[in-house]
């Protein structure tokens, strides 16, 4: 079964593999197989669900909702964020202004059929609002029982710690990140998880086989596979396109016998090695198929020897991102319409 870890500096606890619904859910599969992934997270112990409402513009959040129902409530964590524009794409769609957080957490409580969430993100930051009205809309939300925790996503060390200090000003728990974060994208790690730590925030990461490069199914000078994600023209592929380079797969390919000594696949190797940062809760895995989800469980309480976390240190050389900039680089300086 899926081991358990606290989320941040509060006593929530979250399982630490967590089933994400991005790019699959009302997008990549059909409702059924989606139905089969989460009944196989659900049998392999994993209790936490993240979703979005931008993902499939709401229709992902609404999929999750129609499977989990009938599930009891209480021994599921949910999470769902707020930002990116949906809808038709008003000019109040996007963003963290009180006026479309109030509206978005309860059109995501609708679609996932719930009374509350357990941790409600901000998808991305808003440059455009103060966070003066985003906090104390989301204090607001917590005290409605809407929402019980808060978190962010891809939130800058600086920006994590504005956020915090509102939270508490504000008397509400600002308990989680969540950026992407794998042996390829190690951006958070020189000023984001130690504002974070200082801060009582945990991180919640995603793609930690980086788009499924880490998994070894990328091979150099070949072609991508029938159907994988670099082939996937919905979204998928622009994605994953920064790791498609024969400079990458050539050092991921020098990761096989790694995993071959721990009689771990390569998937499960890239997310042993997140679960070993201290201040990682959960990686949020995602799946087309049950049977993805059934593998990936065994990386749960893997623990990866020093020697072997150096070889892998190794193996990638200097083809890992590591700049702290990139999170800035990366999002948006102003609200997508």
């Amino acid at each position: 079964m899926i081991n358990y870890r606290y989320l941040g500096n509060s006593g929530l606890k979250i399982t630490e593999l967590t089933y994400g619904n991005w790019l699959t859910h009302a997008s990549q599969v059909a409702n059924e197989q989606a139905a089969a992934c989460v009944r196989a997270a659900l049998d392999v112990g994993i209790s936490s669900f993240d979703t979005a409402d931008v993902y499939a513009n709401t229709a992902a959040e609404t999929v999750l909702g129609d499977i989990l129902k009938g599930e009891r409530r209480e021994s599921l964590e949910i999470f769902t964020k707020v930002y990116w524009p949906t809808g038709p794409g008003g000019a109040n769609d996007t963003g963290l202004s009180r006026k479309h957080i109030m509206e978005s957490i309860n059109g995501s409580l609708t679609r996932l059929q719930t009374d509350y969430v357990d941790v409600y993100q901000a998808h991305r930051y808003d440059h455009e609002t103060p966070l003066e009205e985003t906090m104390t809309a989301f204090a607001d939300i917590v005290r409605q029982g809407k929402a019980l925790y808060i978190g962010v996503s891809e939130w800058t060390a600086d920006q994590i710690r504005e956020g915090v200090k509102l939270a508490d000003q504000l008397n509400f728990q600002l308990i989680s990140s969540q950026p992407q974060y794998s042996m390829l994208w190690r951006v958070i790690e020189d000023e984001v998880v130690p504002a974070s730590e200082e801060s009582g925030v945990s991180q919640i990461v995603w793609s930690p086989v980086a788009q499924g490069v880490l998994t070894g199914k990328y091979k150099p000078g070949e072609a991508p596979p029938a159907g994988s994600r670099a082939t996937d023209e919905k979204g998928g592929a622009n994605m994953i396109k920064r790791f498609m380079n024969d400079d990458v797969l050539n050092r991921v390919q020098k990761l096989q016998p790694i995993a071959d000594e721990l009689d771990l696949t390569m998937a499960q190797l890239a997310i042993a090695w997140v679960l070993q940062n201290p201040n990682v809760s959960a990686a949020i895995i995602g799946a087309s198929r049950p049977e993805q989800v059934t593998d990936n469980a065994k990386a749960s309480g893997v623990e990866i020897p020093a020697e072997l976390m150096t070889r892998i240190d190794e193996a990638l050389g200097d083809i890992v991102e590591r700049d702290p900039n990139k999170t800035v680089e990366t999002n948006p300086q102003g609200r997508v319409a």
